[in-house]
């Protein structure tokens, strides 16, 4: 009896326990589904990976979209302070050939050396004819005095104009109609005074101009070159200035574009698959 009992509860504790996965009772195969807490572990990593993916590669495309405003914006201030630019004096030459029956223009140009001082100017033209007499004296032609310009009486009467600037740096005139009696030496004079409280300083400036008179005008090779490239460098410069804007325009669109699409892939979470539910198991 004893023998009998022992067994009997051995066999309720068999019953007892639960089975085995893969374990064949009777006809019947009994799979189990993987354990849950397997699953999550794979997916919580996955979701790790991505969030570092998604928080290590933005960080490079800020900077280039940084960059590459900032090289916009250096265009744009460039483009504007090319603009806004302060007109800057240059002495230059004065042409010394002129074609009969042409107007020509005498340049006589002295620039200031502090042009927030503002002086009182004097400006006078001097005329000397090629002649073979040296007691030949120069004849005042032009003068400028206070804020008019005054005409001279002799052989240029009514055929001076005043070409120059508003701040007497540019004190250039012009003859009209020229002659072959126009042939000389031009001399330009211009007196400024400067007005202090204890002195007066004046400064003197003398330009000289050797005019020749010609029936035909001589045909300059190297300064209609020097015109072409000028302007040829201006189209390039512009072409180039607007290819660079529009770069920089596409580039920063295309950045933006590939930031918010990586944001999109990288940020989004999917949803957890759970696993199906155990079939019940049954003896």
């Amino acid at each position: 009896m004893s023998r009998r009992r022992q067994f009997g509860d051995f066999q309720s504790h068999l019953r007892a326990r639960p089975p085995r996965r893969g374990a064949v009772r009777g006809p019947e195969v009994i799979s189990a589904p993987p354990p849950v807490s397997l699953l999550t572990q794979l997916q919580g990593s996955l979701q790790q990976v991505r969030r570092t993916r998604s928080t290590s590669r933005p960080e490079k495309e800020p900077n280039m979209i940084t960059h590459t405003r900032v090289h916009l914006q250096t265009l744009v201030l460039l483009f504007f302070a090319v603009h806004l630019s302060q007109p800057v004096c240059v002495e230059v030459p004065s042409a010394t050939e002129a074609v009969l029956g042409k107007p020509m223009m005498l340049t006589c140009i002295a620039c200031l050396r502090r042009e927030e001082i503002k002086p009182k100017t004097t400006v006078q033209w001097f005329f000397m004819p090629n002649t073979d007499d040296i007691t030949e004296e120069k004849t005042a032609i032009y003068k400028y005095e206070g804020e008019s310009p005054v005409e001279l009486d002799g052989p240029f009467k009514g055929r001076l104009t005043w070409k120059g600037s508003q701040d007497l740096q540019d004190v250039s005139i012009e003859i009209k109609n020229v002659t072959f009696n126009d042939s000389g030496v031009y001399e330009c004079i211009v007196l400024r005074e400067f007005e202090f409280d204890f002195f007066t300083p004046s400064v003197s400036v003398s330009k000289d101009i050797k005019l020749r008179v010609k029936e035909k005008a001589s045909t300059d090779t190297t300064a209609l070159y020097s015109e072409i490239m000028m302007y040829v460098l201006l189209v390039f410069l512009t072409f180039w200035l607007l290819v660079e804007m529009v770069y920089c325009y596409r580039k920063i669109s295309k950045s933006d574009e590939q930031t918010q699409d990586t944001a999109t892939n990288y940020l989004a979470i999917p949803s957890e698959r759970k696993p199906p539910p155990a079939a019940p198991v049954t003896e």
